[in-house]
């Protein structure tokens, strides 16, 4: 059982706990106990093996711990059980639609009887829930769109996700007999922000089925699908399929090629082949007779010109090779054929983070360690960007406290050397388009960032005006995660994007990649715009801690798949060039 699993069951016994209206205590130790997992680098069920006492990790207590054995050891924890014994399972599917929270899944399902989604969605229907207490027409327009986005994303697992599912697969799979290599293919070898199902594939020369049993034995899965001699399929306890093929050396690079491609750009392959009186398909590339019947063509007929590497395959067919993230039918191959495959951005090019919280407003580390932690990953600059007022939950930043903050940087600053820690603040977008800070604030700040946190349901128009009026104040630098979208959990705001990036090549505003992988706002299609446009983008993690910072990854991921190169993102910049940037307006 891998770790995000033991962390999903710990959120669904939280989120019954917290609908029961258990101890708000209870539950808060629970979603610690459950950050404290997402960021084990250890696999728990190994720590279990052994016999570690898991209580010495941070905020795992004694009853967590307790559970976390059991279910690794059973499949079960018996706390949950009791609880929905009481209350449904399904409920929590309710509390993650937005506009339901813990309290009015409870009212659903005590006044109505809704267990489920398809239950709610047909009491809409009725106009039941329109006419209970607390919610009405406004609230019930608001649950039914998030129905409808729930059904997209059903069945899909973000990218960190997969990563770490799959993770346990792969160290079973390095011990298969026979085994030369593995590497993953499909839609995660792309990086794409969601994913279906994980392809898996293994080079190994003569008889595959060992190496097929050795994968379907694996302890993680909990139902097998398919063994064959070259092929195998599991599904794992969360529910993610994994495939796997057993293919030659002689085919191997012909087959990631034909695994790692979309649909669309394999088409594309396809036909530029047959234009050259080739066939390529997963077991390479042959040049066969004129008049050979293709119906009765084998697999491997023909004379065979490529298909060991993926290098092999694409010169054959004469193109430059083209990077998994590319695969998509969007130019790529046009680009491979003229010479002209962009110089994709690197985890390497970036050289700071505009986006990070800190304790000031919801983070959970101090500035000083936020600095220390982005000198650590060799950064030259960063920015803190604390809420602004309007976001009063989290301690969003009033001007007199944004003064506080700006003293305790400027400590900061001589402690910590080799960085440069800009003044900067995540500035809310207010309903009308103004600013969440008088101008006096903002003028004093290095970098000004805003972005959209409320009254996210308005119209296009209305917020597309909203955004454009927010961009034409003289201080903004950044558009922040512009769209607004929480992958699997929220859909992007109706907003016409195509205007808001015209204008902020007109206005010279950066907009950002949000490199949360619970984010990644813009998305690829959107961020190959910008380039298109001449808009700087930013890639920032929008970090709440140290950690949250390594998922700059993720957005340099859905920068390379946006065709970025290091001059289309600002904060590859180095500090001299990135400041000649910011006085581009004195």
């Amino acid at each position: 059982m891998e770790n995000l699993d033991v962390s999903r069951t710990l959120t669904t016994l939280a989120d019954l706990l917290e609908i029961q209206g258990a101890n708000p205590f209870r539950i808060r130790a629970y979603r610690n106990a459950i950050n404290t997992i997402n960021s084990l680098s250890r696999s728990l069920s190994s720590m279990v093996e052994a016999g570690e006492d898991l209580t010495e990790m941070p905020d795992i207590g004694t009853s967590v711990a307790t559970h976390i054995v059991e279910l690794i050891q059973t499949g079960r924890i018996s706390r949950l059980d009791e609880v929905s014994a009481e209350i449904p399972v399904t409920l929590v599917d309710l509390v993650r639609l937005d506009g339901v929270g813990p309290k009015k899944a409870k009212k659903l399902f005590e006044a109505l009887k809704i267990e489920t989604v398809a239950d709610l969605e047909a009491q809409l229907d009725a106009g039941t829930v329109q006419a209970l207490a607390g919610f009405g027409v406004k609230s019930a327009a608001k649950i039914r769109r998030s129905i409808e986005d729930h059904k997209k994303h059903t069945g899909r697992f973000q990218i960190h996700e997969a990563e770490k599912l799959i993770a346990g697969v792969l160290e079973h799979m390095a011990s298969a007999p026979g085994v030369e290599a593995i590497d993953v293919a499909g839609s995660l070898r792309r990086r794409k922000d969601t994913i279906g199902d994980v392809d898996i594939l293994a080079r190994c020369e003569g008889d595959g089925t060992p190496v097929v049993d050795h994968f379907v034995a694996f302890s993680g899965a909990a139902r097998v699908e398919g063994a064959g001699p070259t092929k195998g399929s599991i599904v794992l306890h969360s529910g993610l399929q994994v495939d796997l093929r057993v293919i030659p050396s002689r085919s191997y690079g012909a087959a990631l090629q034909y695994f790692s491609g979309s649909k669309e750009h394999n088409v594309v392959i396809r036909t530029r082949a047959v234009r050259l009186g080739l066939r390529v398909n997963e077991w390479g590339v042959f040049r066969v007779p004129e008049d050979a019947d293709p119906a009765t063509l084998g697999k491997e007929d023909g004379e065979r010109l490529a298909g060991d590497t993926e290098e092999g395959v694409y010169a054959t067919l004469g193109l430059a090779w083209v990077p998994p993230v590319l695969r998509e039918n969007r130019g790529e191959v046009e680009a491979a054929a003229t010479g002209a495959m962009p110089a994709l951005v690197s985890l390497e090019d970036i050289r700071g983070d505009l986006q990070m919280h800190s304790t000031w407003s919801d983070g959970t580390s101090s500035v000083e360690e936020m600095a220390l932690a982005c000198r650590s990953l060799g950064y030259t600059y960063m920015a803190v960007t604390d809420h602004s007022q309007a976001m009063a939950m989290v301690q969003g930043l009033t001007p007199e406290r944004a003064r506080a903050q700006w003293a305790e940087i400027a400590e900061v600053r001589e402690r910590v050397d080799g960085i440069d820690i800009l003044l900067s603040a995540e500035v809310d977008i207010l309903k009308d388009g103004s600013l969440d800070m008088p101008d006096e604030i903002l003028e004093e700040l290095d970098l000004v960032v805003i972005s959209v946190h409320s009254f996210m349901d308005l119209d296009k128009r209305t917020m597309t005006e909203r955004v454009l009026k927010a961009m034409t104040h003289p201080t903004v630098d950044i558009l922040a995660h512009p769209t607004g979208r929480r992958i699997n959990r929220r859909e992007p705001f109706d907003m016409d994007v195509e205007s808001v990036l015209e204008a902020a090549a007109d206005l010279g505003v950066a907009v950002e990649l949000n490199a949360n992988p619970n984010r990644l706002d813009l998305n690829d299609v959107h961020v190959h715009r910008a380039k298109e446009l001449g808009v700087p983008v930013v890639i920032s993690t929008d970090a709440h801690s140290p950690r949250g910072l390594l998922d700059m990854r993720f957005g340099v991921d859905q920068a390379r798949r946006g065709w970025l190169e290091p001059g289309d993102v600002l904060n590859a910049k180095s500090v001299a060039d990135f400041r000649i940037w910011l006085d581009r307006r004195a």
